[in-house]
């Protein structure tokens, strides 16, 4: 799974080798070594996916949507920390009110 996977080497497009010949050379000078031919640079295919492109029209509308969706859970976070606020405020009365009063039957025995 891991393991790289490597397309097969592209043979059509090299130049293949010459075949060798049977005749045996007359003289005794060696022969040219053909230079190594490089293997050919794999060339990336062009991508499926499909691209997009913005026009002014619907750049401006994803603005405005980017900014709508800003807004909305701007006020809801702001709700949220509002509502956090009261309840803290009302258990806190709760318990000065609560606290009054056991300090009033404390002392009226």
């Amino acid at each position: 799974m891991f393991t790289p996977k490597y397309p097969p080497p592209d043979t059509a497009s090299a130049v293949p080798a010459p075949a060798p010949t049977t005749d045996t050379p007359a003289t005794t000078t060696p022969t040219p070594t053909p230079a190594p031919i490089s293997a050919p640079v794999p060339v990336v295919p062009a991508s499926n996916r499909p691209t997009v492109q913005l026009t002014p029209g619907s750049a401006l509308a994803l603005a405005a949507g980017g900014g709508a969706v800003v807004l909305v859970v701007g006020a809801v976070l702001v709700s949220m920390l509002l509502a956090v606020a009261i309840t803290g405020v009302s258990v806190a009365l709760v318990a000065v009110v609560l606290r009054l009063l056991v300090k009033d039957l404390h002392n009226h025995r």
